[in-house]
């Protein structure tokens, strides 16, 4: 007989990557029969609320960075304020873990989470970051974090074919060496699954917009310029699960600011084209999908650039 567990869900706030690749694993643990606790915050806190009503939820709010230009210099300005998140939000998870009886924290990319006390997992597929400079330094300090949790989820298949590539797949001999031990490689994760392909192609093109500010909103904003311009149905999805944000339709240039998840594969589905960025989460959810897209990697975030550059 299974023991159940009360685990505390905790996404990352950058962009809705990180929470919608937590949905499986929500989902899977309440199919154990788990109760699971969601802590989240901004569009993932909506998103997740509107998935998840059984849950309980904590808005719980994590590091807010910004960043333009280079995303590596820009945090390195911002390194005293994300190194006291991370204390602060380790400080809070005691609080929570003995308020709410908490057996098991499951934390996607918060490097706060971990509690010597119960049973943490730390979820990321970049254990190695790509940098232009003192990269095998941010691994070290990446690894010292990983180090700190019972065990490392990468979402993403163990061999040669993956999805990450080096970010969490060493080739080079001192990472082989070095690479943290608590690894543990479960497969791509997607809220979506594979649905009717062979539909017809009614849309010339679906923009899908994600990340963090600013670049979410200059993101957006090119797209719909350029959707303007081209003459058949064009669909712009811009990332803001808000409550309060209704559809917008202009002739045949639609903007959502989110869809259900069948109503989603199906646009995907009926796309001629598919323009987004080459967020991680994005490329798991059109690989479960077998569909192919334009990827546009943030400027400056070297993760994405790195992933464009791998899935060409």
């Amino acid at each position: 007989m299974n023991i159940k567990k009360k685990i505390l869900v905790a996404p990352l706030n950058w962009g809705l990557g990180h929470a919608t690749r937590c949905m499986p694993i929500i989902e899977r643990l309440l199919h154990e029969g788990n109760e699971v606790l969601i802590a989240a915050d901004g569009a993932p806190l909506v998103l997740l609320k509107a998935r998840f009503p059984q849950c309980k939820f904590i808005d719980w709010k994590g590091a807010s960075i910004h960043y333009s230009g280079n995303m590596i210099f820009s945090m390195l300005f911002q390194v005293p304020k994300i190194l006291w998140s991370i204390y602060n939000e380790h400080q809070q998870l005691k609080k929570i873990v003995e308020e709410h009886k908490i057996e098991m924290v499951i934390s996607d990319n918060r490097f706060g989470l971990w509690n010597k006390n119960v049973h943490s997992v730390f979820i990321t597929h970049q254990v190695n970051i790509i940098s232009p400079f003192a990269e095998k330094l941010l691994f070290k300090i990446n690894k010292w974090f990983i180090e700190k949790y019972d065990e490392c989820w990468v979402p993403d298949y163990e061999g040669e074919n993956n999805l990450s590539g080096d970010l969490s797949h060493p080739k080079d001999e001192y990472y082989k060496k070095h690479f943290p031990r608590n690894l543990k490689y479960i497969g791509p994760q997607s809220r979506f699954t594979k649905g009717k392909s062979d539909v017809e192609k009614k849309i010339e093109v679906v923009g899908i917009v994600s990340g963090p500010e600013p670049q979410r909103t200059l993101f957006f904003e090119k797209l719909k310029s350029d959707f303007e311009k081209i003459d058949g149905k064009t669909l712009l999805i811009s990332g803001l699960p808000t409550l309060n944000i209704e559809h917008s339709t202009l002739n045949k240039h639609e903007i959502v600011p989110h869809l259900e998840d069948v109503d989603f594969v199906a646009a995907l589905y009926s796309a001629k084209r598919i323009i987004c960025r080459s967020g991680y989460s994005t490329i798991m959810d059109l690989h479960i999908l077998g569909l192919k897209a334009e990827y546009i990697a943030t400027k400056g975030q070297t993760e994405q650039e790195y992933l464009a550059i791998l899935h060409q």
